[in-house]
């Protein structure tokens, strides 16, 4: 709440006037409280902008400036006036169409408007699990951005989990660096979400929201290793030069990074505050700071599963015909999909010209695909260059109208300047106009325009399961972090569902046959701890196929979530998420290559008896990583049950059939 000496605001405020040597004459402080008082925000207006953060009474983040350079209209934020404030407090419920963590969303925050003399301001919010702050405008016509100052100053020297990248040209799809601030130089930039952690505090995600006709936030460090991180933006280009047929890098920018209008709100910087780590899980911060929906109907919006393609190479075996991007095959992946429930299958590249959306592959009869895929009420997805998408965007979009396509999947954009942010909104909107869902790969972070178009049910931005067809990457390890740090952002596509299964020793990259790193329960467990209401079973359908105890699991386990528990978690180390669906309940832990027993408390369950349907790592996992148990058995609500988990493990649990 705000607490405040002036009677004509709504709510109290906290405003301090302070005057002395090394401030202004009426330099202001400003206190804004989170609703449950345990948060405070401490924004100093003197010759800069700052603010400070408080969680617990502890201070967690120093006062750190920000600021907005306009051109023409100079430094917003440099001596700055102020002219009003006001508050609000919120206490709101959000129903998503489409539903990732839970079916209700609480919003829940007090708020401040700042304004100042220039035409400018500040939003400040305070939520229970974080901050978020962004910049306002009222300028006439259109204007460039040339800078934003965005500062996090930390006071000690903190450890961060940084996804180091080289460019601004990028996947956005890295390990996490684990490193102290004072190594970070000025050099080094991530893309976000960060995840720093405080050894006597919260762990803080930094991400945005919102983003929209600006470019992403980058951090860097500080060029004399003082624990602060700063933001970056690729500057607006100029000049692009075609990098292959699908790769579009920039050669020429311009002294500004946004050509935008003058009256607009900007990103929100976010600041996601975690007392435990299972709160990074259940935090949806992004999704409740976004745009509200833009479509009135969002009844055709269809989340699932979908059998893909390219990962499995498209190696079917046991069948009488020659596997490949040809008809045959994907009427035997319709035909998967249809006995299974599965909604959807990706035709990806290679059904069509990468450079012309127009020209499909001779050896796939279109019409009789579309055609057996109605019959059988399985969606088709389509893969897309973003390049070509874009160059024929209306004249491809209504041909896939036409067709009665289901969806798209955009890939390689592979930046986020000004120009790409603008083309996934674009997609979206166009793509709505038609029915079509949504996956975006090659892709920047989630930053919340899933709200605002719902019909984007997924995106890639992260280092997934692909990377075992070419690399050790992705490890047992890696797949306890992007939960607590990627996931926080949005849902991602990750793609789980190997079924060739390795332990640490064994396991070597092979592109046309991959396998994972870990074991069975691990990639079963990916599908209750990992969002994605567009979900991928990356194995062929030849594999799924004679594995029917697994095949029913995946075949139930839903992609969306009327509500989600975070029971035990440890960044990087281990997880247990349960998630509900209707009446039935899923759990799914995780660990990385250290063996562990894990409790599992049930507390969580209504009255009376589940039947339980549970999958864990077999004896010999840590050898053969392949090898499970399922049994079956009753689980009453408050009852304890320890697991086991093999190095690289895993266990999932499906719970039903409630009785009193």
């Amino acid at each position: 709440m705000f607490t405040t000496h002036r009677a004509n605001l709504a709510c109290h405020v906290l405003i301090f006037l302070l005057a002395g040597a090394g401030t202004s004459l009426f330099a202001k402080t400003l206190e804004l409280y989170s609703p449950d008082k345990k948060i405070k925000v401490v924004i100093q207006v003197d010759r800069e902008i700052s603010y400070s953060i408080f969680c617990d009474e502890k201070e967690i983040l120093s006062q750190s400036p920000i600021s907005l350079t306009i051109e023409g209209a100079g430094i917003l934020g440099k001596e700055p006036r102020l002219s009003g404030v006001k508050s609000r407090t919120v206490d709101d419920k959000i129903m998503p169409p489409v539903k990732e963590k839970r079916a209700v969303i609480t919003d829940r925050f007090n708020e401040a408007v700042l304004t100042f003399k220039g035409n400018y301001g500040l939003i400040f919010r305070a939520y229970d699990d974080g901050v978020a702050y962004r910049f306002f405008t009222k300028l006439k016509g259109r204007v460039k951005v040339v800078s934003e100052e965005v500062s996090f100053k930390f006071g000690r020297d903190h450890s961060v989990y940084f996804p180091v990248t080289d460019s601004f040209l990028s996947s956005f799809e890295r390990n996490y660096s684990y490193l102290p601030l004072s190594r970070i130089t000025a050099e080094k930039i991530a893309f976000l979400p960060v995840l720093v952690e405080i050894p006597d505090g919260p762990k803080v995600a930094i991400t945005e929201a919102d983003l929209d006709d600006y470019p992403g936030l980058y951090l860097t460090g500080s060029p004399d290793g003082s624990p602060n991180l700063s933001g970056k933006f690729a500057a607006y280009p100029l000049k692009e030069e075609l990098k292959r047929d699908r790769t579009l890098a920039v050669v020429e920018r311009a002294e500004y990074i946004a050509d935008t209008n003058g009256v607009r709100e900007f990103p929100w910087r976010v600041l996601a505050i975690a007392r435990r780590d299972g709160d990074l899980i259940e935090n949806d911060i992004v999704y409740r700071l976004a745009r509200t929906p833009a479509l009135k109907d969002t009844s055709w919006i269809r989340p699932g599963k979908v059998a893909w393609d390219w990962w499995n190479d498209l190696n079917l075996f046991g069948v009488d015909f020659e596997s490949g991007i040809n008809t045959q095959t994907y009427k035997y992946y319709i035909d998967f999909a249809a006995k299974f429930g599965i909604e959807y299958i990706i035709l990806d590249e290679g059904w069509s010209d990468p450079a012309d959306l127009l020209k499909t592959n001779p050896a796939i009869d279109m019409a009789e695909l579309l055609s057996y895929a109605r019959e059988k009420n399985v969606g088709l997805v389509l893969w897309c260059v973003w390049l070509t998408l874009d160059r024929q965007l209306q004249e491809a979009l209504n041909l896939f109208e036409s067709w009665g396509v289901r969806g798209i999947k955009v890939d390689f954009m592979d930046r986020d300047d000004q120009k790409v942010v603008n083309f996934y909104k674009k997609v979206a909107a166009e793509a709505a106009k038609r029915k079509l869902v949504v996956d975006f790969h090659g892709a920047f972070k989630p930053t919340g325009l899933r709200r605002e178009y719902p019909n984007i049910l997924t995106r890639e931005g992260v280092l997934g399961l692909e990377y075992n067809k070419w690399s050790k990457s992705v490890t047992p390890e890696h797949d306890l972090l992007i939960p607590f740090i990627r996931m926080l952002a949005g849902p991602m596509d990750f793609t789980p569902g190997a079924m060739r299964n390795a332990a640490e020793k064994n396991f070597q990259p092979v592109f046309s046959e991959p396998m994972s790193q870990g074991t069975r329960c691990h990639q079963l467990a990916m599908y209750v701890v990992y969002e994605s209401p567009l979900q991928m079973l990356s194995d062929s359908p030849s594999a799924y196929m004679r594995e029917p105890e697994i095949m029913d699991f995946l075949a139930k386990v839903p992609t969306v979530w009327d509500e989600t528990k975070a029971l035990d978690a440890k960044v990087g180390d281990y997880i247990i998420v349960a998630r509900k669906s209707g009446e039935e309940w899923y759990v799914g832990a995780m660990t990385d290559w250290t063996p562990r027993e894990l409790e599992v408390d049930f507390g969580f369950l209504g009255a009376g008896n589940y039947k339980a349907e549970i999958f864990a790592d077999g004896a010999n996992a840590s050898r053969y990583a392949s090898d499970y148990t399922k049994t079956s058995l009753v689980i009453k609500a408050g009852e304890r049950m320890k697991v086991k988990l093999a190095p690289g493990g895993g266990w999932a649990a499906r719970l039903f059939n409630k009785t009193k």
